[in-house]
């Protein structure tokens, strides 16, 4: 069969790849000291990790990510299960005989917000490359470095935090409706990078490397920007955004003024919602700054759905795609004018924001106590604060006021060159990342299936995202890895817990 021109278009590689900082840790299998360390204690209500909203429901099974705030009364519980039926919906193109279901696409990367969050849970890298396997969980975002006075105005003001591909927009969209070309494929391949810990285990990381093949448009800008991400999981967003702003602010040091080696930033994004400059506090880098801001930008991008915050009825289409920007849309004076509209769309916001949290397990367990204070010796908890107290939360008491443990302190750190990937977002650089928040970390497999973690989903369980830590975490990944295999076990053990 002879190629056709799209079929010899060749992958665009990701920024240069750089050595992974493995830090110095004890040659061959000579035995590590041990750590003389007192065991933790269990503190007040640290069993509850979204305080007084923590599911009180069963964790033992699929649903743990997707039970209400405990607390939420009857009536918000109608809402939350009404906004459930829309995080579930799958869309279909307009025009279609299910109005209130059109106006998917034309581009799109899933037909609805639970294909993404897989059981309000953590997505994953494909593991296969097209067609063998579909990134169906996670997406490629674009940028380019700013070209003009305009661009580089946007960046400065704060109402953009980056500069989309001028063709193919702000993330690839592989997948599009009938009549139209998909922009590509994401396409990964993988390294493998040996780690020898303390005592000679030997730890195999896998280093990846993208590019994009399949190209639907032409070639992309010669100074494109990829930046994979897979879905995070949807627990305790409306928690997070009721931490009082001047509380995550209190703990930037920017300068390491405090000289720790940890210099956490915050990064200040314009809110679609609030029409202002905002902390960021939500996304892999910290570029969004509410529930709602999140949902609207997702719904746009990710699905193509235009709603009140982006009213865009072809989604993410550039005017490079003029038969994208052609194509029948679902926008309806019904839905106000949009294709998911005010009402479905404020639900679609209450239910991302009212994911419960769920229960610790085995928290007074001797090994996961002795992980506690393990987590604590080694640094872990300079950038993985273990509490916050929220403040008020307009029309939701019962996420007021309650004393929350998700072990991130909303922050970006330099990571280091491992992790670096060259995007910058906002005021994050290419190797800044927002602190994830740990809670429900160790029931990722029993919600998801599998156990990835990290931005790209590169690691395949706690250990290997330790190990990928560097820049300002290298100091507490080198302590982590000079540790005994009991008291690494005994960490772990602790992580999982949460």
């Amino acid at each position: 069969m002879a190629k056709t021109l799209r079929d010899m278009l060749p992958p665009v590689a990701l920024a240069a790849l750089v050595p992974l900082a493995v830090g110095a840790v004890l040659a061959g299998n000579e035995a590590p000291p041990a750590v003389t360390i007192t065991p933790a204690t269990l503190e007040a209500g640290e069993e509850w990790p979204g305080g007084g909203a923590t599911s009180r429901q069963r964790v033992d099974n699929r649903d743990a990510f997707s039970h209400f705030s405990h607390g939420i009364g009857f009536e918000g519980e109608m809402n939350f299960r009404i906004g459930n039926s829309v995080f579930r919906r799958l869309w279909v193109s307009a025009p279609s005989s299910t109005t209130a279901s059109d106006g998917l696409g034309p581009l799109y990367n899933a037909r609805g917000c639970q294909n993404c969050h897989i059981k309000d849970g953590r997505g994953r890298p494909p593991q296969a490359n097209w067609p063998d396997d579909t990134a169906v969980s996670m997406i490629l975002k674009l940028s380019i470095p700013p070209e003009t006075d305009e661009q580089k105005r946007l960046l400065a003001d704060r109402t953009a935090t980056f500069i989309p591909e001028p063709v193919y927009g702000r993330q690839l969209q592989n997948v599009a409706i009938q009549g139209h070309a998909g922009e590509g494929h994401p396409h990964v391949t993988y390294t493998d990078v040996p780690v020898t810990l303390a005592g000679g285990e030997v730890v195999t990381l896998r280093r990846p490397e993208y590019s994009v093949t399949q190209l639907g448009y032409g070639l992309l800008h010669p100074d494109v920007r990829l930046s994979p991400r897979v879905a995070p999981p949807m627990i305790g967003l409306g928690l997070i955004e009721a931490i009082p702003e001047a509380d995550i602010r209190a703990g930037a040091d920017p300068d390491d003024a405090d000289g720790d080696g940890i210099s956490g930033r915050t990064n200040e994004v314009w809110s679609l919602s609030g029409q202002r400059v905002a902390l960021g506090r939500f996304g892999w880098k910290a570029g969004v700054a509410s529930v709602r801001d999140q949902s609207g930008i997702a719904a746009a991008t990710d699905i193509g759905l235009s709603n009140p915050l982006m009213p865009l009825p072809s989604g993410d289409c550039t005017p490079a795609q003029t038969a994208c920007l052609d194509a029948p849309n679902g926008n309806s004076d019904h839905t106000g004018g949009v294709e998911l509209g005010g009402e479905l769309f404020d639900l679609l916001v209450f239910y991302s924001e009212n994911l419960a949290v769920p229960a610790r397990r085995d928290p007074e367990d001797a090994t996961v106590l002795r992980g506690k204070a393990l987590f604590h010796h080694v640094g872990c908890a300079a950038c993985h604060r273990p509490t916050f107290t929220t403040g008020a939360f307009e029309g939701q008491p019962h996420l007021s006021g309650q004393k929350i443990w998700p072990y991130s302190d909303f922050l970006l750190h330099d990571m280091g060159e491992g992790l670096a990937d060259g995007w910058t977002e906002g005021d994050a650089s290419g190797s800044e990342w927002r602190t994830a928040p740990l809670w429900g970390v160790g029931l990722t497999e029993t919600v998801v299936g599998h156990t990835f973690l990290l931005h790209d989903g590169r690691a395949r369980d706690v250990q290997e995202a330790i190990l990928w830590h560097g820049g300002e975490a290298q100091r507490a990944r080198d302590a982590y890895a000079a540790l005994t295999p009991e008291d690494r076990a005994a960490l772990l053990a602790f992580v999982n817990s949460l």
